[in-house]
């Protein structure tokens, strides 16, 4: 299967794969996957995209708990994981993906990478 996230959603995999809290382990794995850029480190949209899935319970082997105040970011993923549960047969890029959330201007920021690419490495809870 052709991967259809970017960096973001291999932070997202090394960080659910990962034990202990899951807003250290995207700290690491983002330090770790860009050490020249402190911009994309601390980049908010795919960490609270992660974060709010984890926080919702939907990422196999992390329990639910309180990892981010975000808001947008977390319905946007929680509203994307119903759209790909319900489109198995679907394969999606990240603009497809974000297309589907209908929300008008505004612009995608890699969060769709981070729901992608934990779907298709089998790390959403089905």
């Amino acid at each position: 299967m052709k991967a259809n996230y970017n960096e973001y959603g291999k932070v997202a995999i090394k960080a659910a794969k990962a034990t202990g809290n899951p807003k250290d382990n995207w700290l690491k794995e983002v330090q770790e996957a860009f050490l020249d850029s402190e911009s994309s480190q601390k980049k908010s949209c795919p960490k609270s995209t992660f974060l709010g899935l984890c926080k919702e319970g939907l990422v196999k082997g992390i329990s639910k708990g309180n990892y981010t105040k975000s808001i947008d970011n977390t319905a946007y993923a929680i509203k994307a994981v119903e759209i790909v549960k319900q489109n198995t047969q679907t394969t999606f890029s990240t603009k497809e993906l974000w297309d589907k959330l209908e929300l008008g201007d505004k612009s995608h920021n890699s969060q769709m990478d981070v729901v992608l690419a934990l779907w298709e490495n089998g790390l959403i809870v089905k």
